[in-house]
């Protein structure tokens, strides 16, 4: 990855979808916390599961965390 943070969960959207990106690399709408895990192995993170995602300073999560994921509207 580009930097040590460089993989960043945007806040939830109105229908609870998360933004995930990785680097400059839009990687998809994620739902849940697997869907994200899902993202990261796809983009070739093949060691990322729900305790890294939880843990990893590389995740900057944004307006909530792993937890978050509905709308606060």
């Amino acid at each position: 990855m580009a930097n040590d943070r460089s993989i960043v969960i945007y806040p939830p959207g109105e229908d609870g979808g998360r933004r995930v990106r990785a680097g400059e690399r839009f990687l998809g709408m994620a739902y849940g916390p697997l869907d994200v895990v899902e993202f990261l192995r796809l983009a070739g993170l093949d060691d990322a599961d729900d305790a890294w995602l939880r843990r990893s300073e590389q995740v900057e999560w944004r307006g909530g965390g792993p937890d978050t994921w509905k709308s606060r509207t």
